[in-house]
């Protein structure tokens, strides 16, 4: 493995990896789509467009020695692949100790490029932030399903409140490939009221301000009081077409009410790329619309006893989208376009 290397976006050296990365990334692209490549568009410092996250994969694949592939690299069909966790490492590999200078830069644009342009500086802070690392996912963990530009692939990032997913929509019917995780603790374990600095807070006050948008016997109904408990992917675990959906259906909700609803979904949405943001939409939509949507917000952890409910979740035959923020937030994330 080679030695790690200092985050060096801000000098010389960085801008000129950067400007390799990209003319490799699309050099490999013209090769497997015979001229034409995708762009994300324009990110960098130096105005050039940046390479989609799937083609960087590619790249990042076709540089990896055999002793990297020995301990993150696996059939696509492998179990591991599905699995999903608030704090944990799909593999034994390290970003800024197991991978060089370039390899590292790829990795850190694949992540970047997952989000969208206004979020993804603060998701990549908040990631380095709550894994105590240095260099933006020095501390993180990837795995590489399957063979990116050969076949079905899906790349996987993991460490402490995040999972992320690159599969180049492999995984049939799966919005963002898979279950995936975001949080943060902000200022300690325990956060307050207000959650101050929790780049993710903003999700909830917007949950709550539908909240107070329902009338007396609405929010009865979607009042609860201990919320799912987190268990690793059984936390995701969708309850299909036949299953028990508790809250309030978006059914019961007025047109106005339910417009509502789809602006909170697009809020939380919002720090992700607009390919998974879309195909997330549509699958919603393929179940009846949102007419099939339950929300819920749970009492029993309402931090500060303010009425400002900490803790909520959208759920759909085919989807959950589970907002805990006590002690700090986590969020669990399954979408599927079949129920």
């Amino acid at each position: 493995m080679s030695t790690p290397v200092r985050n060096q976006d801000t000098n010389d050296e960085g801008i000129s990896r950067r400007k390799f990365i990209k003319s490799a990334a699309m050099q490999a692209a013209v090769i497997a789509t015979g001229g034409l490549a995708a762009w994300h568009g324009v990110r960098a410092d130096d105005g050039a467009p940046n390479p989609d996250s799937e083609t960087l994969v590619t790249t990042l694949y076709k540089s990896l020695s055999e002793q990297q592939k020995k301990i993150m690299w696996f059939p696509f069909d492998h179990p591991l692949r599905s699995e999903v966790n608030n704090n944990w490492q799909i593999t034994k590999t390290r970003v800024g100790e197991d991978f060089t200078a370039d390899q590292q830069e790829m990795i850190r644009q694949i992540f970047m490029g997952l989000h969208s342009d206004e979020y993804a500086q603060t998701v990549l802070k908040q990631v380095d932030h709550d894994s105590g690392g240095k260099g933006g996912l020095s501390k993180s963990s990837i795995a590489i399903f399957g063979e990116p530009g050969v076949g079905k692939f899906e790349f996987v990032l993991t460490g402490r409140h995040c999972t992320r997913r690159c599969d180049g929509d492999s995984v049939e019917g799966a919005a963002f490939g898979g279950p995936i995780f975001y949080g943060h603790a902000a200022q300690g374990f325990n956060e307050k009221a207000d959650h101050p600095g929790n780049v993710y807070w903003y999700q909830a006050k917007r949950a709550n301000e539908l909240f107070q948008a329902l009338d007396g016997k609405q929010r009865e109904i979607a009042l609860l009081g201990d919320p799912r408990v987190e268990n690793g992917s059984d936390t995701v675990k969708l309850s299909g077409k036949n299953g028990k959906l508790d809250g309030l259906p978006a059914s019961e909700m007025s047109r106005d009410q339910r417009e509502l609803l789809r602006k909170v979904m697009g809020d939380v949405l919002a720090p992700f790329r607009k390919h998974d943001a879309d195909e997330t939409m549509k699958f919603i939509e393929a179940i009846e619309g949102f007419n099939k949507l339950h929300i819920s917000f749970f009492k029993n952890l309402d931090i500060g006893n303010d009425g400002v409910w900490d803790v909520w979740q959208i759920e759909g035959p085919n989807m959950i989208w589970y907002f805990r923020g006590a002690p700090h937030v986590h969020v669990w994330v399954n979408i599927r376009a079949n129920a």
